[in-house]
């Protein structure tokens, strides 16, 4: 029985991928870079970094911090004036809260969540939040999931994650913790074969779990 539910942040709770995405190309085209929307996709789905190329193309690392802090900004920009909400989101997470202990697992940096979530009433569903502060490495590897597991005390088989990437799904995987992904078009292209379960929208998973329960 499920009893821990484990959710993604970006892309799941709130719609700020497309946002961090324009970030970075503001930031990578300052330097003379493009960042073609396929080639993104690939680095989000494994975890790989936007400022590689820069670093092999001669670009001293004084200058890609420059870049990245500009990206920061940028990306602080957006969530404090973008419209993030994702629908059915809170009406689903009040509902579940009755039921379930659940956590958000994010990759996000604490400063950038807390702007995000400052504009919504999610957090007070939450027992926790882990940020990417809070674990050694970040997804694709387990540690984030692990971490969460070990907060609440809980078995693997009583608990769930809520993904929509590919890195956040074999985060997961390697975690050993069954996985649902939430159809997000951002990340359409992702490869998610290793889903244990699949849902159209978020508003989809109370019904999910009264079947697996």
């Amino acid at each position: 029985m499920k009893k821990y539910l484990l959710f993604d942040n970006d892309g799941v709770l709130v719609d700020t991928e497309m946002w961090y995405y324009e970030a970075n190309c503001m930031a990578l085209g300052e330097l003379g870079f493009g960042l073609p929307f396929e080639k993104y996709m690939y680095m989000m789905a494994h975890g790989t970094t936007v400022w590689e190329e820069p670093l092999r193309q001669g670009i001293s690392q004084s200058i890609i911090d420059k870049a990245r802090e500009k990206r920061n900004t940028y990306y602080q920009q957006f969530i404090q004036t973008k419209d993030l909400i994702i629908d059915g989101v809170e009406d689903t997470l009040k509902e579940l809260s009755y039921k379930y202990k659940m956590a958000i697992v994010t990759t996000s940096r604490r400063v950038d969540f807390e702007l995000i979530h400052s504009r919504t009433n999610l957090l007070k569903y939450m027992d926790f939040v882990l940020c990417e502060e809070d674990y050694p490495r970040a997804k694709p590897y387990p540690d984030p999931y692990l971490k969460a597991i070990e907060i609440f005390g809980c078995k693997k088989n009583e608990a769930l994650v809520i993904e929509d990437s590919q890195r956040g799904l074999s985060a997961a995987v390697s975690a050993n913790i069954e996985c649902v992904t939430v159809k997000n078009e951002f990340t359409q292209t992702h490869d998610f074969s290793k889903s244990t379960y699949k849902i159209d929208s978020i508003k989809e998973l109370t019904k999910l779990l009264e079947e697996m329960n």
